[in-house]
């Protein structure tokens, strides 16, 4: 198929889509559809697309709401600390877990981040208030798990429909306890996606961790200190990416929110670069440290070999000479094995076509490790993005790609319908709408129960998950009982 071919192929599937909605909804989705292509205008979003928009009610949306944003990206895989989910159950069960943060630790002795530690609303609480419950909760917990270096308090949607004061309540149990007491104001129903839920948890961070009240005086700082950020450690990716940095000379003082402990985020402004994985979820609370401590922060990719190799390079050009030539020897070490990597899949996977969809980083971070096996990206797009995430999704781009914000599950599978791509790369809530359409599937989210991803050793993982989707006999042998 030619690139010709191909972008009108896509624009063909937008307007099918486009025609199925009524005319209101049509002029709002269309907003949000393009085709982009590597040479937009780099001042505009790729494709032309809207975004951080509210969805059309009555259309199913695959966003999380501010709560998750808060409790299950930002603060919950620290592991030391405590975090209540102050209200009904349900969110803290379906939080907990969910991503595969892993962490060093004694789970229930000084590591918390697989417990689901609840006030558990019932009728009477939304009635009464839960400002005492909650302050028992705290109580309890800090008697049962004395080695817990602090709590956080995540709001759920009712907290802030029958206004529980939990800055109060937290201010209160800091004085009594003598701990870290983070009120997070994340109920669910705050914004249009849990974007502005990463945004509230950056902002409890500047207010009650970065406070200047921690001194490390223990803490001896060297010229070559970093800090990871916006790496949740899905599947172990931020220690993939630390044993490079480190071969490389640098010291990694601190690594949040996966694996992370309250004195590493006290930490990270003494650094003296800040690396920056997921922009969307961390962007805020790296701005912050670079304005108020002089912290510069820098973003990376460490998914396949190009971005890999490229990230390292720039990592190392803001340190000396003697970083820059330990950069290279690590980048000629691991070459015999992301070479051996490219020559093993690449025959298997090359002119094969992906179409994503997913939350953070992945939509435009991963374009380039597929086309390192010689896969394309046909279509891709974002749960809760802003427009400077497409804006950047123009600069990884090589091809005209179909481009779907907020995509909804009539949209998402109408495109791989007309689009027929080998590979569909998405979340959890997708994966089995394909696998049941017999289409080949990679939930990347949480990377399906493997990983890690990120690094030259994530790299070859990731190869071998593709092919094993794509290429398993498994295709063959099943069709949906529809189509029989």
């Amino acid at each position: 198929m030619t690139a010709k071919t191909l972008d009108l192929l896509q624009k063909e599937a937008i307007e099918e889509v486009l025609e199925k909605y009524p005319e209101k909804a049509k002029k709002n989705r269309a907003k949000h559809l393009g085709v982009g292509a590597p040479e937009d205008d780099a001042n505009k979003t790729c494709g032309g697309v809207r975004s951080n928009k509210k969805t059309i009610p009555g259309v199913m949306s695959q966003r999380g709401c501010a709560y998750a944003g808060s409790k299950g990206v930002v603060w919950g895989p620290i592991k030391d600390m405590i975090h209540i989910s102050h209200g009904p159950v349900g969110c803290g069960q379906y939080s907990r877990a969910g991503r595969r943060n892993y962490y060093i630790g004694h789970t229930g002795v000084d590591s918390f981040v697989t417990m689901n530690f609840t006030t558990d609303f019932q009728e009477k609480d939304i009635v009464f208030g839960g400002d005492k419950k909650l302050s028992k909760a705290m109580e309890e917990i800090n008697e049962l798990f004395p080695l817990n270096n602090g709590i956080s308090i995540q709001s759920e949607c009712p907290i802030g429909l029958i206004g529980d004061d939990i800055n109060a309540v937290a201010k209160i149990k800091a004085k009594e306890m003598d701990k870290l007491m983070v009120p997070v104001n994340c109920e669910g129903f705050r914004g249009v996606s849990q974007s502005l839920g990463h945004h509230i948890a950056n902002d409890a961070i500047r207010d009650y961790v970065f406070t200047g009240e921690a001194k490390h005086e223990d803490f001896k700082s060297t010229d070559y200190d970093v800090a990871i950020l916006g790496d949740y450690n899905i599947g172990g990716d931020a220690w993939s990416s630390r044993i490079l940095l480190e071969e490389m000379g640098l010291r990694v003082i601190a690594q949040w929110s996966g694996d992370a402990t309250v004195k590493e985020m006290e930490l990270a402004p003494k650094a003296k670069l800040n690396l920056l994985h997921c922009y969307r979820s961390m962007n805020y609370i790296s701005r912050h440290m670079e304005q108020e401590f002089g912290t510069p922060w820098e973003e990376y990719n460490f998914f396949g070999k190009t971005q890999t190799i490229d990230s390292l390079r720039k990592i190392a050009s803001h340190f000396d000479d003697t970083i820059k030539a330990n950069c290279e020897k690590v980048i000629e070490k691991y070459a015999p094995m992301y070479d051996g990597v490219i020559e093993k899949y690449k025959p298997r996977l090359d002119g094969k076509k992906v179409m994503m969809f997913v939350g953070g980083l992945r939509p435009r971070h991963i374009i380039t490790a597929f086309e390192d096996l010689g896969m394309e990206v046909i279509g891709t797009g974002y749960e809760f993005a802003h427009d400077d995430d497409y804006k950047r999704t123009t600069e990884e781009i090589s091809n005209s790609t179909v481009i779907y914000d907020d995509v909804n599950e009539y949209e998402l599978e109408s495109f791989v319908k007309k689009l027929k791509p080998d590979l569909v790369a998405s979340g959890v809530k997708e994966k089995y709408v394909f696998q049941k359409m017999n289409m080949p599937f990679r939930q990347v989210h949480s990377w399906d129960y493997s990983g890690p991803y990120h690094g030259f050793d994530g790299f070859a993982i990731f190869a071998k998950d593709m092919d094993l989707a794509v290429n398993s006999p498994v295709w063959g042998h099943s069709s949906a009982p529809w189509d029989k």
